[in-house]
């Protein structure tokens, strides 16, 4: 009787209206798309014809093992090759996977089909950001999880959104038809927003496109879904969906924001400014590897404090060159890509001041410009007096 029961209740169960179930919080996600809520409804029909066919299947094996058993005296018939049973037992779960492929097709053409994108955004995944750039726009940014260290080392309370923060959520228009480009640069990793239903896998050497167009303006959060490395799940997605007016302005506003980068190669830097800004860049950045002391954790991540590469003159340029193009074989990634001009300059000249290691030596954005266009890092005449520090180190080591 309680197999019955139990039977029974997942059959009752099956019939509850959709929204009641989905407030089990173990279904899927209706998704604020016409593609989620396609794929939505297609898992609702599919799992319900799997229920039907497991209440009669079930249904006749119970009864057949209750109603005919040995103790109410019944015989068994004893059969065999009947051609009836054979044609009925393939013919009818052959015209069940048709009914089920017919939607199921549809739903996978419309998943697939990326034409007459509005808006064209390439997404790189790296070891564990996001690059989002807009095709067309001159738009381009990473972005990284802001979640407090002290709420993932249990200093403080977890947050409601706790991993699922970044600096730099990724805006997108609604009601305009957004197509995804999806790869990476180092790894293997996966783009996945449950509320789009958007899942692909981000591959290097590979372009895999993938398409949304947002119903409801809002805030909708994602992770990597694909296992890449021991701080795979602190790349978390955030997609904040606004009106194509509000979308515009936003653009309009990083458009600017990217013209004041580039003006940045121009400016004349000195120690206090590049050391600002690489602090701040080396805590975002570097400081989950090399530890915001410096220290590192040898052997697969290195010191910084200390080390000959960012205390000796003539370590300059291999320092400025792993920074720029990383190291083969390694964890270190390269970061020309990944920073702006003066981000790396600031960066460099941090890491060769900080600490104690106190070289004097300053790195300008123009430097790294023009290292970028030559492979050379020539001096800075227009930043001084540290530039002449600078080159009196390189032409003299022994005084440091």
């Amino acid at each position: 009787m309680r197999a019955l029961f139990l039977l029974a209740t997942g059959f009752i169960g099956s019939l509850l209206p959709v929204r009641l179930m989905a407030d089990w919080q173990v279904n899927m996600t209706e998704g604020v798309t016409a593609v989620s809520r396609s794929i939505y409804g297609l898992h609702m029909t599919i799992f319900i014809i799997c229920v039907v066919i497991g209440v009669l299947v079930f249904g006749v094996m119970f009864y057949s093992i209750i109603m005919h058993r040995k103790s109410r005296g019944v015989e068994p018939q004893h059969f065999h090759e009947s051609t009836l049973v054979e044609i009925a037992w393939t013919t009818i779960p052959f015209l069940i996977l048709v009914l089920m492929a017919i939607p199921a097709t549809k739903t996978l053409i419309d998943i697939y089909n990326t034409d007459e994108a509005e808006v064209d955004i390439k997404i790189t995944g790296y070891q564990w950001k996001w690059q989002y750039e807009y095709l067309g726009e001159g738009v381009s940014f990473f972005s990284n999880l802001s979640t407090p260290k002290e709420q993932i080392y249990n200093v403080r309370n977890k947050e409601n959104n706790y991993l699922l923060e970044v600096d730099e959520p990724l805006v997108l228009p609604v009601g305009q038809k957004v197509r995804f480009l999806v790869t990476a640069a180092d790894v293997i990793h996966s783009w996945w927003v449950p509320a789009f239903a958007v899942k692909r896998d981000a591959i290097p050497g590979f372009i895999n496109e993938a398409w949304t167009k947002i119903e409801r303006p809002g805030i909708y959060r994602g992770q990597c879904a694909e296992l890449c490395g021991k701080n795979h799940g602190y790349m978390p997605i955030v997609v904040d969906a606004r009106t194509p007016e509000d979308f515009e302005s936003w653009l309009s506003e990083k458009r600017q924001e990217a013209e004041k980068v580039k003006q940045l190669t121009q400016e004349n830097w000195d120690m206090d400014k590049l050391m600002k800004l690489g602090k701040t860049t080396y805590e975002k950045i570097c400081a989950a590897c090399h530890q915001v002391g410096g220290e590192g954790m040898p052997p697969l991540f290195p010191a910084l404090k200390g080390a000959d590469m960012t205390v000796k003159a003539d370590g300059l340029e291999g320092h400025v060159d792993i920074v720029m193009n990383g190291k083969k074989g390694s964890a270190m990634q390269a970061f020309a890509n990944q920073l702006n001009e003066a981000e790396l300059a600031a960066v460099i000249t941090y890491e060769r001041n900080a600490w104690g290691n106190n070289t004097g030596q300053i790195v300008t954005p123009k430097q790294i410009l023009e290292y970028k266009k030559t492979g050379e890092l020539k001096p800075d005449d227009s930043a001084k007096p540290a530039a002449n520090q600078q080159q009196a180190a390189l032409n003299n080591p022994a005084s440091l």
